[in-house]
């Protein structure tokens, strides 16, 4: 299961996941617009964009490949684990 921010919804994008990795797809959506309150789930994805965002090679989409671009962010993750054990 993939959590994804609310401007990942849509039913061809699930779609999309399932075929190439298949995994399911659920969105974490904020239930009111302006107060700021924790929601767990919608903090997980937050939090692991920003633990991507500190990775310079992210920072810019130059990779010409989806693939390519994948293969970054899980290595980004991987980095992150072995420093955090």
């Amino acid at each position: 299961m993939i959590l994804v921010d609310g401007g990942y919804t849509g039913q061809s994008f699930a779609q999309g996941v399932e075929e190439r990795i298949g995994a399911t797809v659920e969105v974490a959506k904020r239930s009111e617009l302006h107060p700021f309150k924790v929601i767990p789930k919608r903090w997980v994805v937050e939090r692991s964009f920003a633990w991507l965002e500190k990775c310079r090679r992210l920072w810019k989409n130059a990779e010409r490949q989806i693939k390519t671009r994948l293969s970054f962010a899980q290595v980004a993750f991987l980095v992150l684990l072995l420093r955090r054990s």
